[in-house]
């Protein structure tokens, strides 16, 4: 992992600003993130790559998702009945 990269996660409190989602209601946001953390994994996992890179997308969720909506996701991963494209 690059420097820069390192230094950002070790500085991480919050989310960022993400310009894609400018308005107060980060809901949105939240699902995206969890999204793409698991399609990081996923596709690094299939390449045989280390997903540590897939981390920042993991702690960006966590500070922004209610922790209800995280294990009900999860939960529906594991079943095969999450709604959204993995």
């Amino acid at each position: 992992m690059s420097d820069m990269m390192e230094e950002k996660m070790q500085n991480y409190r919050t989310a960022p600003f993400d310009a894609r989602f400018p308005n107060t209601n980060q809901t949105r946001n939240c699902y995206q993130n969890y999204l793409d953390y698991h399609r990081c994994n996923k596709a690094l996992s299939a390449q045989g790559l280390d997903v540590t890179p897939c981390d920042w997308y993991q702690k960006v969720f966590k500070s922004l998702c209610p922790v209800g909506w995280v294990e009900k996701w999860n939960d529906q991963v594991e079943n095969g009945s999450f709604a959204g494209k993995i």
